[in-house]
């Protein structure tokens, strides 16, 4: 066979499937970023409180809505959203954080001594109370937002080309895995956030102030929730109402598929999901592509007949790498 005949005809084939490979990746990364923030905001939670917050989906949509002014308009008017990148960013993350923090003061503080089931049922209410308020606000019409529109611009990387929101969503989530973890390991906050988990009771005995713990959590899942609403808005430039509901479904999905209160089990399963999700999109014929999601539930139902813990128990109930 003569090789340098072949090699030619080979060669272009081998780039495409090359660069298919690496836009399969990088969707699957990006779209299980967004789900790992929000299970790790839902899995701090409940390390700490042993609740559900039902309702981190309705802050996702409470940080994008900041951003504009109050209008019933299809278009959007910025209210803070005209401010330089290094000003609104940790601002929206600041309000993410503030307005999950306010929640715990002002409604969970007083259930904490109520069963599991009551607090999750509040939580239920408290993003029903978050939603209806921004439609009495801003109406019921989806706005349209165009926020950074340059990081929808491609960049190629090894002959693939991307969305620099993509490169950037991975970013950020790979740096705040590791700051989560140094922070829990390294700092005197995140030991004691680590022995309120193991036990509450006994933490308290020694010394750790309960508020505090879990007013840092509820901060932490808050700005979380926050950086979750500033890349949707980016890569959609629609602001809706009920925005943070599909993330939200997703990433309690992966908090019980990863072991719940396991904090690298709920990562892995919010990537592993994403992963699912793009690799179906790519896979299933045009006509079968509406059902992907009915596909991609029907595997989490199987994995947790098969595994009904979790895929990761925790050794405590907020479990560290």
């Amino acid at each position: 066979m003569n090789w340098a005949k072949v090699t030619p005809l080979i060669k272009p084939i081998l780039v495409t499937v090359i660069n298919m490979i690496l836009q399969y990746m990088f969707d699957a990364l990006a779209l299980g970023s967004l789900y790992a923030l929000g299970a790790l905001g839902i899995a701090l939670i409940f390390g700490v409180m042993r609740l559900v917050n039902f309702a981190h989906g309705d802050y996702i949509a409470f940080c994008v809505f900041a951003l504009i002014m109050p209008s019933a308009s299809a278009m959007a008017t910025p209210f803070i959203g005209k401010l330089p990148a290094l000003v609104l960013i940790p601002l929206v993350l600041a309000i993410g954080a503030g307005i999950s923090v306010i929640s715990e003061i002002f409604i969970f503080r007083r259930l904490r001594n109520a069963n599991p089931a009551t607090m999750m049922i509040t939580s239920f209410a408290l993003g029903f109370v978050i939603q209806h308020v921004l439609l009495m606000v801003y109406g019921s019409r989806p706005k349209a937002l165009n926020l950074w529109p340059e990081l929808n611009l491609p960049v190629e990387i090894l002959g693939a080309r991307f969305p620099t929101l993509q490169l950037i969503s991975i970013g950020v989530t790979g740096v705040t895995l590791i700051a989560l973890v140094l922070f829990l390991k390294r700092t005197r906050f995140g030991i004691e956030m680590r022995a309120a988990a193991e036990d509450f009771n006994m933490a308290r005995m020694l010394g750790v102030r309960a508020n505090r713990v879990i007013l840092l959590a509820f901060a932490m899942s808050g700005a979380f929730a926050a950086a979750i609403g500033l890349m949707m808005i980016t890569q959609t430039g629609v602001a809706d109402i009920r925005m943070g509901v599909s993330i939200m479904l997703v990433a309690f999905i992966a908090t019980v598929i990863g072991g719940l209160g396991s904090l690298p089990g709920a990562v892995f399963a919010a990537f592993a999901i994403g992963a699912v999700s793009v690799v179906l999109q790519a896979i299933l014929p045009l006509e079968a592509r509406p059902y992907r999601d009915a596909l991609v539930y029907a595997a989490v139902i199987a994995v947790l007949i098969l595994r009904p813990q979790g895929l990761f128990v925790p050794k405590s109930s907020l479990e560290r790498v």
